[in-house]
C-alpha cells in the first residue's frame, strides 16, 4: 500500500525540482492536499475516489470561515487544482488511480479588474514631489510598474547592474523561473537614471529604503514587496485617488489595459505580462468593453 502523506511529500518535492516551481507554491499545494487529506480519511492513493471528491468539494462549497464567508470559486479551485494535478503525478510514476482528467473545475466569477484612467495616472505620477532620494525613487518605481507591467515580487528582486537605460529593456524572472523581457519608456529610463545618479550607497538592490541617519554600515537596504504597496498607497491617497484600493497590481493591470485600449493584440500583451495562459489575459477584454460600446454606437444602423 502506497502511503498518501509520503507521496504527498514526493509530490511536492517533484514540483520543486522538476518543476521549477517556488518553495510557495508548493507550500501552498501542501496545504490544499492535507486538507483533502485530512477529509477524506484517505491512508493510501486508493482511498481517493470519485464519490469521495464530489463530497469533498461539496464542503469547500459549504463551508464558512471565521467571519461567515464561503471560499471564493477561485480559492475552491485552487484546492481542486492541486487535487488535480497530485493525481496526475500519480498517474505519471505507474500508480493507480482516479483519472485526473474527470475531476472538473468549478466555474469561476469574472475577476474584478482595478486599473487607473490617464488623469489617475498623471496624478499618481506627479505625487513623489522634490529632488530628494526618496521622491526620486518612489517616482521611479511608480513609472517602472507602469512602462513594464512587472510583479511587485520582480520588481523588488531588480539590481541596479542589470539595469541598462540606454537600451530600455531588460530581463526579468517571473513565476516558474520564467525569463521575460520588459521595456522601459523614455520617459522611466529618465527617472530610473535620476535616482541611482543621486544615491551613494553601495547596495546592489535597484530600489532601496532609505535610511533615517543616512548610509552607514547598514546591508540589505532592499524594499520587500509590502514596503512597496505601502509606498504606492501613500502616494494614492496623496494624489486623490478615490473609491480605489490603489497597489503594485493595479499599475500591472493599468499597464495591460492601456495596451489593449490602444489597440494590442492579446497574445502580446500575454507575453508582456509573462502569463502562461491566453486565458489569464482575457480577464483584461472585459476592461476594454467600453470602446466596444462606443463604436457600435457610430456604426450601427447608420441611416
Amino acid at each position: 500500500m502506497e502511503d498518501v502523506k509520503k507521496l504527498k511529500i514526493q509530490y511536492l518535492e517533484y514540483l520543486e525540482i522538476e518543476k521549477n516551481r517556488s518553495p510557495k507554491t508548493a507550500g501552498n499545494y501542501g496545504r490544499y492536499l492535507d486538507r483533502f487529506i485530512q477529509f477524506s480519511k484517505a491512508k493510501s492513493v486508493s482511498d481517493i475516489t470519485e464519490e469521495g471528491i464530489r463530497q469533498y468539494r461539496l464542503h469547500l462549497n459549504r463551508v464558512r470561515d471565521q467571519r461567515g464567508q464561503t471560499l471564493k470559486k477561485t480559492t475552491q479551485n485552487y484546492h481542486i487544482i492541486a487535487l488535480r494535478n497530485f493525481l496526475k503525478y500519480m498517474t505519471k510514476i505507474g500508480i493507480k488511480c482516479v483519472p485526473a482528467d474527470r475531476i472538473e473545475l468549478g466555474k469561476q466569477e469574472d475577476r474584478e479588474v482595478t486599473f487607473l484612467e490617464q488623469d489617475e495616472l498623471d496624478r499618481l505620477m506627479d505625487s513623489p514631489q522634490g529632488k530628494e532620494l526618496n521622491a526620486l525613487r518612489d517616482k521611479a518605481i511608480i513609472s517602472t510598474l507602469f512602462s513594464t507591467g512587472m510583479r511587485v515580487s520582480e520588481l523588488c528582486s531588480l539590481d541596479r547592474d542589470r539595469i541598462d537605460t540606454k537600451r530600455g529593456e531588460l530581463s526579468v524572472v517571473g513565476k516558474g523561473k520564467k525569463i521575460r523581457l520588459v521595456f522601459l519608456s523614455d520617459e522611466t529610463k529618465n527617472h530610473i537614471s535620476e535616482y541611482i545618479n543621486k544615491r551613494t550607497d553601495v547596495d546592489e538592490s535597484l530600489f532601496i529604503r532609505i535610511p533615517k541617519r543616512g548610509f552607514g554600515k547598514e546591508t540589505n537596504l532592499r524594499l520587500t514587496p509590502r514596503s512597496i504597496q505601502r509606498i504606492i498607497q501613500n502616494h494614492a491617497t496623496k494624489a486623490g485617488i478615490m473609491g480605489k484600493k490603489v497597489s503594485p497590481h493595479t499599475l500591472r493591470h493599468s499597464f495591460a489595459t492601456d495596451l489593449l485600449r490602444n489597440g494590442a493584440d492579446i497574445r502580446s500583451v500575454q507575453a508582456m505580462l509573462g502569463h502562461s495562459s491566453v486565458t489569464t489575459t482575457q480577464i483584461y477584454t472585459h476592461v476594454t468593453d467600453k470602446q466596444l460600446r462606443e463604436i457600435h454606437k457610430k456604426f450601427h444602423n447608420k441611416k
